[in-house]
Order: structure tokens, then sequence, then C-alpha cells
């Protein structure tokens, strides 16, 4: 858990890389279940056929979802923190399907640290989704998160 004094060194460098995570048809329809988002591109095998993509693909949402895990997968609280939250996004592209029966993972580069006061931390990652085997990766954004450090 790196403290908060040495975020600067971290800079523009990679801080950690997710496991992998199924992206299977059963996952994506519970997606849309959830969310009421029954597009047949995501939940219709034999009319998704017929696109451009070949099949299902997951939700952009959906692998935008699993950030939270892979962030948690890899990259390191604060020393002494005691809550994180979402505190938004400036930049989020999908660049490529994720089709059923892939597999995604996360990779982070810290991109910013900023001591807001009071013990809270604005934190900028840039999270990269990769696809196995995929050249092109899913997602790029740009996450904020707000931590918040005890004294």
């Amino acid at each position: 858990m790196p403290a908060p004094s040495d975020l600067q060194s971290l800079i523009g460098q990679e801080v950690g890389v997710s496991r992998w995570f199924e992206i299977d048809q059963a996952r994506i329809d519970a997606f849309a279940q959830v969310t009421e988002d029954h597009q047949f591109i995501h939940v219709n095998p034999e009319l998704a056929k017929q696109t451009p993509f070949g099949g299902t693909i997951a939700h952009g949402f959906l692998t935008l979802s699993l950030a939270s895990a892979m962030s948690y997968d890899a990259v390191q609280p604060l020393d002494g923190v005691v809550m994180g939250v979402n505190y938004g996004f400036d930049k989020l592209r999908f660049l490529a399907p994720v089709p059923a029966g892939s597999r995604v993972r996360g990779r982070f580069k810290l991109l910013g640290a900023e001591d807001k006061g009071g013990g809270r931390w604005l934190i900028r990652h840039e999270l990269t989704v990769q696809i196995d085997g995929a050249e092109k990766p899913a997602l790029i954004a740009e996450w904020l998160s707000m931590q918040m450090v005890g004294g």
C-alpha cells in the first residue's frame, strides 16, 4: 500500500493488472436482465450472427461495470484508506466489441493524485480493458476516485 506522499513518484507508471474475467453469454444475459437492455446484438445469438459482429457481444456498460472488480484486483489502496468512492470519468471510449466467450482484464496507469485536504485524495487512473487475444482494447477510460485517508 503506497503512502499518499509516494504517489507523485508513481505518476505515469502502470500500477496494476487484474485477473482475466470471463464474458460468457450467461453473464451478458444477466446484465441485460438487470439493466433492461435486451438489444438483440447482446441476447439473440441467431440474429447477432447476421451482423458484422458475427455473434453476440457484451454491452459496453457490462465491460465498464467490471472496472471496480478489476481495480480491487490490481490497484493497492493508499495506506490508511478508510473509504473510496467513484468520482466519475473525464474520458471514456468503447473501442472494440467484446464477443461472448471472451475474456477481459484491466490495466491501470496512475495519471494523477491530488491532495484535496481533509484526508481526501483525488486519484486519476487510465483504465485500459484488454480483450484476450485482440489487438484493440475494449475500452479506455480516465477514471477518477476519491480516497479518504484516516489520520
